[in-house]
């Protein structure tokens, strides 16, 4: 038994994660090589070894002939009966062959080619394993500063993080562990690049398959999700079972599990919503939390206008458009927010709407204020009939 070969071995397929039968095929590999370079072709050499106790034969196979007029394939009949006296012309006898004997040269060939495998090797199992992680978050350890990229340790391979794909606003301090969604892994000569980002919205849809036992287990759906990255991101959630609440299961006891994600992504807000199949009311639910008096949509030209108090308007567009924005990409429509005065003026709402509705505005408006009980008031000349001639909550177009 080759004891050293075997420990040697079975150090390698622990430490490097190779396995044992490629590294004996190196060898074998390696040691046709010697013998080529050695001898100058090695078209009729056999190696053989044992997988188990790593002893190895190297022979070259000749044929016994009367007159030999290649040294490398061919034998005599004389010196082939001298190793087995039952040999005839024609027989392919097999002569051993030491490896000592092989030069310096073919010697460190051998020893390169061995080498070249066990790094080839090594790249394909560090790919391997970052492959299987695309489109999955890792843990990174910041390392430093590279110009405007960060170097980033994955553990067996290192990471780039991109200008592009970082937060505006976000600093590291080197060992500092963070969060990473792997964009994508190329296999490379030099071994695997791996792509990392801090802004794509998978970020937080990964991070909240691992906060929220729901949404792992396929309980509760991610929908759709639309993010502005370091500032804030909206999430269109669904419930498979009726007896569990999506926003409820996804924000946690006290808020417990959304906050552990936005402690993650450095206190961007997230906004959770409710999904649904009709799109006015998705848009009504990603326009939260605004409040919405009416919603057009037209499926087929994926566009929606929508009604808001005048109040509410600055609330439902958003700082900068930032509401507005996210609500039209979460959703995939194109909408069109308009105040009551507007909609009034452009005649898709009664000229009297305001008069009729004053009382409602009333009701909520206090009800928002007053944390108390309360009793609902409404004016004299209120009429619930002439409000309910009033489409204030139409779904569909």
């Amino acid at each position: 038994m080759n004891t050293e070969l075997l420990e040697a071995l079975n150090i390698l397929e622990k430490e490097k994660d190779i396995s044992k039968e490629t590294l004996l095929d190196a060898i074998e590999n390696s040691l046709l090589n010697a013998c080529k370079n050695h001898f100058g072709k090695a078209d009729n050499i056999k190696v053989i070894m044992d997988r188990e106790t790593c002893d190895y034969k190297v022979f070259a196979e000749k044929t016994a002939v009367e007159e030999v007029e290649d040294d490398l394939e061919q034998i005599s009949l004389e010196d082939a009966r001298e190793i087995d006296s039952t040999f005839e012309l024609g027989d392919i006898v097999q002569i051993p062959i030491e490896s000592k004997s092989f030069g310096r040269i073919a010697t460190q060939n051998a020893k390169n080619l061995i080498l070249q495998k066990i790094r080839e090797e090594e790249r394909k199992v560090v790919y391997d394993q970052y492959f299987e992680k695309e489109k999955d978050i890792v843990t990174g350890i910041v390392q430093r500063y590279v110009g405007k990229n960060i170097s980033i340790n994955l553990g067996k391979a290192d990471a780039m993080l991109t200008e592009n794909e970082q937060v505006k606003g976000e600093v590291f301090k080197p060992t500092e562990r963070i969060k990473l969604y792997v964009v994508e892994v190329k296999n490379t000569t030099k071994g695997p690049k791996i792509l990392v980002s801090r802004t794509h919205p998978e970020l937080v849809k990964r991070l909240f398959e691992s906060e929220v036992t729901e949404v792992k287990d396929g309980t509760v759906e991610i929908k759709s999700i639309a993010r502005e990255a370091g500032s804030r991101t909206k999430i269109a959630v669904w419930s498979n079972d009726p007896d569990v609440d999506p926003v409820g299961a996804c924000v946690g006891m006290n808020g417990a599990r959304v906050n552990t994600i936005v402690n993650e992504l450095r206190g961007e807000k997230i906004d959770i919503i409710n999904w649904s199949d009709n799109p006015a009311i998705l848009i009504e639910n990603a326009l939260s939390p605004a409040k919405v008096i009416s919603v057009m949509a037209d499926p087929d030209e994926k566009a929606a206008s929508v009604i808001v108090p005048d109040y509410q308007l600055s609330l439902a567009i958003g700082k900068e458009g930032q509401n507005a924005r996210l609500a039209a990409r979460l959703t995939g429509y194109k909408i069109d927010i308009k105040s009551e005065t507007q909609a009034i003026e452009s005649g898709e709402l009664p000229e009297n709407y305001m008069e009729l509705s004053e009382g409602v505005y009333e009701e909520e408006m206090y009800e928002d204020d007053f944390d108390g009980e309360y009793t609902e008031e409404y004016p004299e000349d209120y009429d619930d009939g002439a409000a309910e001639d009033i489409d204030v909550t139409d779904t569909e177009e």
